[in-house]
C-alpha cells in the first residue's frame, strides 16, 4: 500500500481521537540545540500518521517531559484503548490546585502539569509534562498529526 502526507494539522485533533489506533512506534524525544531542548513525545500508527506531542517554546516559560510512568513498548502492536489528557494548575502565590491552566489570573506565575493517558490491552503508560512561567506565556502541550492517506496498492 502506498501512502501520501495528506499535511500536518494542529488543534484540530484532540488526544482522545487516537483511541483504536494501532500503533507502530511510541517513544520520547529530546531535542537538544545550542542554546535550549525540547521534549516530544511521538507515536506513528500503523496507518502512517505521526502523532507528535511537544511544546512550541516562546520566550519566559519552560516545558519539560518529567516522568514516563510505564513502558512505551506497551503501546505498540494493539489497540489504543484509553488517550486522554488531564490538566492540574498551580498558583505559586495561592494554596491548592486549580483545575485548568484558564482558571490562574494573567501574569500569576504557576506551574501546569499535563498528564497523557495511554493504555492498550498490553499496558498503560502515563506521560507527566511540567510547564512553568511568569505566567503570560503558555506553559501548554501541543499537539501535532502529520495525516498520511492510502493512494492505491503497491507494485
Amino acid at each position: 500500500m502506498k501512502w501520501a502526507a495528506l499535511g500536518a494539522t494542529v488543534g484540530d485533533w484532540e488526544t482522545g481521537d487516537l483511541v483504536g489506533a494501532t500503533l507502530v512506534s511510541a517513544r520520547a524525544v529530546s531535542i537538544d540545540s545550542d542554546d535550549e531542548s525540547e521534549d516530544r513525545l511521538v507515536f506513528e500508527t500503523a496507518h502512517g500518521d505521526v502523532w507528535q506531542w511537544y511544546h512550541a517554546q516562546d520566550c519566559c516559560e519552560v516545558v519539560w517531559i518529567e516522568d514516563v510512568c510505564g513502558h512505551l513498548d506497551d503501546l505498540v502492536g494493539q489497540p489504543i484503548l484509553l488517550a486522554e489528557e488531564v490538566i492540574s494548575t498551580k498558583s505559586r502565590d495561592a494554596p491548592g490546585w486549580r483545575r485548568q491552566s484558564g482558571d490562574r489570573e494573567r501574569g500569576e506565575p504557576g506551574d501546569t502539569w499535563t498528564f497523557y493517558k495511554f493504555a492498550t490491552i498490553k499496558g498503560s503508560v502515563t506521560v507527566r509534562w511540567m510547564g512553568e512561567s511568569n505566567g503570560y506565556y503558555s506553559e501548554r502541550v501541543n499537539l501535532r498529526v502529520e495525516r498520511c492517506d492510502r493512494v492505491g496498492d503497491e507494485e
